[in-house]
């Protein structure tokens, strides 16, 4: 176990007020993880969108579809496609700027996410204006909805980095949309697993394998998961997909923009301009 998080850290409330000791690496299953990632959002909710909530757009009337720290917009780059008239599951959804975006531009979206404080974040954002789309509390290891009932599945940094059995969440989600369906989800790229979480100078050097799938928590002083955080491989991200009957069409690497001098955590200019800090994949259900 390291030292604990410093009173500066930038999750310091939530570490605060969930008991955070330290950091361990330990297997956890999807009951202690869904149990952790559940209170760690609806702990760091506030926090998390005093940072990070005018870049994502939270407080806009429309609602922004922003795909990574690397400020990649679904306007920009239509990854999901033509989504007016589609239904769309977003996971993982947080305060749901992107489902709430997609419905501005005419698709019927559906936003379902863990946290019931981050929810709460979107519930607020549809109160001052803007398209109105449901939410659903729910983990994605067992989506609450009958197979075949989307046309569209995404997720921005939602729900697959934190879950225990990543390619249960594939199957569910090939499960629930319909054939000639896509799956597009964004998640820390794998290499940065190797890599100390910094943005400056310390975080160029490799220091964890890349294939030591353990994953990364931080624990009260029982013990206790407050954050977990699960590492796949590119290939585990290929397979998983594959084995759930979906098609990969393509896996999305965006370049750190000239524009964008912001820091999200690890994300930073310096890290950005060596090596990748996020992967989209882009996935079909076959018809």
């Amino acid at each position: 176990m390291t030292q604990p998080p410093t009173p500066d850290d930038r999750h310091a409330a939530a570490n605060a007020a969930l008991g955070t000791a330290g950091v361990s690496r330990t297997r956890v299953g999807s009951a202690d993880s869904e149990r952790a990632s559940r209170a760690w959002w609806d702990a760091d909710a506030d926090d998390y969108h005093r940072t990070h909530g005018e870049f994502l757009g939270v407080a806009s009337a429309g609602g922004e579809f922003v795909w990574c720290p690397e400020g990649l917009h679904e306007g920009d780059v239509h990854l999901l496609g033509d989504v007016a008239g589609k239904d769309i599951l977003e996971v993982g959804c947080g305060s749901a700027p992107c489902a709430r975006w997609l419905a501005g531009q005419g698709a019927r979206a559906v936003g379902l996410d863990l946290s019931r404080g981050m929810l709460t974040r979107g519930v607020d954002a549809m109160a001052a204006g803007g398209p109105k789309v449901p939410l659903v509390q729910a983990g994605a290891e067992a989506l609450p909805f009958a197979d075949e009932s989307f046309d569209i599945a995404c997720s921005a940094f939602g729900a697959v980095p934190f879950v225990a059995d990543s390619a249960l969440v594939m199957r569910e989600v090939a499960r629930v949309l319909r054939p000639g369906g896509r799956w597009v989800f964004s998640v820390n790229h794998p290499v940065r697993w190797i890599f100390p979480d910094d943005p400056g100078p310390k975080g160029l050097t490799a220091t964890i394998p890349y294939f030591d799938r353990t994953p990364y928590v931080e624990v009260d002083d029982d013990g206790t998961p407050t954050y977990v955080e699960h590492h796949r491989t590119i290939g585990d991200r290929v397979r998983e997909i594959v084995a759930a009957g979906l098609e990969l069409r393509d896996i999305v690497e965006p370049d750190w923009p000239e524009w964008l001098d912001r820091e999200w955590g690890q994300w930073s200019p310096l890290r950005g301009q060596l090596f990748p800090g996020t992967a989209i994949f882009v996935c079909h259900k076959p018809s």
